[in-house]
């Protein structure tokens, strides 16, 4: 969880509710990644309250998400982000804990864009069934033997730029678990600038300019496929020095 001095600051930010964000679903966008130690966000979470709000679900500011992710016997989807592929997917179920809502998600990477398709569930199965298949081959042209791989859970922050349509999600207490492994990043965050087009004089990437903090590209199911399964199952050669990044972002106290 994040410490007492994080959650106070937190709690001087304008609230908006799930209703009020509709605004900026921005199921179509581009996003932008970004990693920093919880000891750094602390630093100049101060700097933004004055341009976001923050969203408040069933009176919590840092909601838990839980994540079942497919992939194929030959770990395709984490295989086509590896090698660059700008036309690649990701599939998952999502539980957002407080709101109580499923869905079966489809993220389609293409061309530097990102656009989420949706359908609600009433449970996170651990296979698919019809429906769901139907649905996955409605979007993703070509056809996989999808089954789950890898759990995920993490605490989220979400952001919400006040004039611009823009939301900022702060993803913390990374857990990644498959059949009695878990991984976990306990002082990691990872930033996620979702806009309709790349802003690069929004406030929250001109601080990270700032403060030297670059954009980075590696996912969080790229990440917990390297820590669950390794090099044994997985070719990760251009992922070792993003993950070493991310590790020594892990291990730095402020």
């Amino acid at each position: 969880m994040l410490p007492e001095q994080l959650s106070q600051i937190l709690s001087t930010f304008e609230p908006i509710s799930l209703k009020e964000m509709d605004r900026v679903k921005l199921m179509n966008r581009v996003d932008t990644k970004f990693a920093f130690s919880v000891g750094q966000f602390k630093k100049f979470l101060p700097q933004l309250i004055e341009h976001y709000r923050v969203l408040e679900i069933e009176g919590t500011r840092t909601p838990f998400y839980e994540s079942l992710y497919f992939d194929d016997e030959d770990f395709s989807f984490f295989r086509d982000h590896h090698n660059g592929r700008t036309n690649r997917f990701k599939v998952r179920f999502r539980k957002y804990v407080e709101s109580n809502l499923i869905f079966l998600e489809i993220k389609h990477k293409y061309k530097g864009r990102t656009d989420k398709k949706r359908i609600k569930v009433n449970e996170i199965p651990s296979e698919l069934n019809e429906e769901h298949k139907a649905f996955i081959d409605s979007i993703i042209e070509e056809h996989h033997d999808l089954k789950a791989v890898m759990w995920n859970s993490f605490h989220r922050i979400t952001l919400v730029n006040k004039i611009e349509n823009e939301r900022l999600t702060l993803d913390f207490d990374l857990h990644f678990k498959w059949k009695g492994d878990d991984q976990h990043f306990d002082n990691l965050i990872i930033a996620e600038l979702k806009q309709e087009k790349v802003n690069r004089n929004s406030v929250f990437f001109a601080l990270m300019k700032e403060i030297s903090i670059r954009p980075y590209r590696l996912s969080k199911y790229c990440i917990g496929s390297i820590e669950l399964y390794g090099a044994e199952i997985l070719k990760y050669n251009r992922f070792k020095k993003k993950l070493l990044q991310l590790k020594k972002i892990n291990d730095y106290v402020a």
